[in-house]
């Protein structure tokens, strides 16, 4: 496939290494907490019926990222190759919207037969300030793109780090949460550390046997008090589960609350937020993530309020179709 006429030239044609969608109910977290906020940052309007982002390399080794609006010839190309089918995926001139300089994401495949993956140099032709290259993040920082990446990996991964929190505390009634560490790349996949009682031994009430602080202390084992209240835990995870709560009541922009399949008809929620991430099964507990904590994994414990909580954002979601 070609390039628009004002980024890659006609002749030249783009290798594809992979695809990914951008809709309101899919779309990559690295580019923001919601729909409007990705498309925002490729300078894009956030159209309901979404794009396609198509990464690949010119023939010169340049990466480009291309946005297509024939969402389903993307859909059916990432849905064959998570089935290990080839697919070749050559959308057509016309459902071009435009080509992006660089990629967003990561890519750890390359395309054969020429110069390794690199940045295209400003066209001289091109009236106007030329574009900056789209870069992944940095993975020596922690910041929103990498919590966000970090609740995305978990979301994937849920039962390796369910298994890390045992029944009591998820469900128990007086039990803490359980603190653990995200790798630096957000990718989820550092240490996590069991759960411990608060309040046990010589530690203070409100931290953990190894002196952090817990997630949550209330009644309920959830964070929240029998009234609902948030409860002596953690500042930023009270104030994210007053956030999630506001958005029962007020609607967040697309995308701030995604709802996928899970096993035993349960769904995967994708909850997100200025400075803080959520990820939960509406069948069992939450993990939290925030940008003031730097790698570090909260679990909010099941209780008598999460349940509800889930519940009520499960029927905001916006789902695949």
């Amino acid at each position: 496939m070609a390039g628009t006429d004002d980024t890659v030239a006609d002749d030249d044609a783009l290798f594809v290494l992979t695809a990914v969608l951008l809709t309101p109910a899919q779309f990559p977290s690295v580019l923001g907490d919601d729909y409007v906020a990705a498309c925002g940052a490729l300078g894009l309007e956030p159209y309901a019926e979404g794009y396609g982002l198509v990464l690949g390399q010119d023939s010169g080794g340049s990466r480009w990222t291309v946005v297509v609006d024939d969402v389903s010839l993307v859909a059916v190309a990432i849905a064959s190759w998570d089935c290990g089918m080839e697919y070749d995926l050559s959308p057509d001139d016309r459902s071009v919207v435009c080509a992006l300089p660089g990629w967003p994401l990561a890519l750890a495949v390359a395309a054969p037969g020429v110069p390794a993956p690199h940045d295209p140099l400003p066209d001289p032709e091109v009236e106007g300030e030329p574009l900056t290259p789209l870069t992944p993040p940095d993975t020596e920082v922690w910041g929103p793109a990498q919590r966000r990446l970090g609740a995305d990996e978990i979301a994937l991964q849920w039962a390796a780090w369910r298994e890390q929190i045992d029944d009591e505390t998820a469900f128990g009634a007086s039990a803490a949460d359980g603190r653990g560490e995200a790798a630096p790349d957000g990718s989820g996949t550092g240490r996590k550390s069991p759960a411990r009682e608060a309040g046990t031994g010589d530690e203070p009430a409100g931290e953990d046997a190894a002196g952090g602080r817990t997630a949550e202390d209330g009644p309920a084992g959830n964070g929240l008090s029998e009234t609902g209240e948030a409860s002596g835990q953690h500042p930023g995870v009270r104030r994210a589960l007053e956030a999630a709560r506001a958005y029962v009541t007020s609607p967040p922009p697309p995308g701030r609350i995604r709802s996928a399949f899970a096993p035993g008809g349960a769904r995967t929620l994708r909850v997100d937020g200025p400075g803080w991430s959520l990820v939960a099964r509406t069948d069992d507990i939450a993990f939290i993530l925030l940008d003031d904590e730097p790698g570090e994994i909260m679990t909010v414990g099941r209780g008598p309020e999460l349940p509800g909580l889930l519940k009520s954002l499960d029927e905001l979601a916006v789902r695949p179709s």
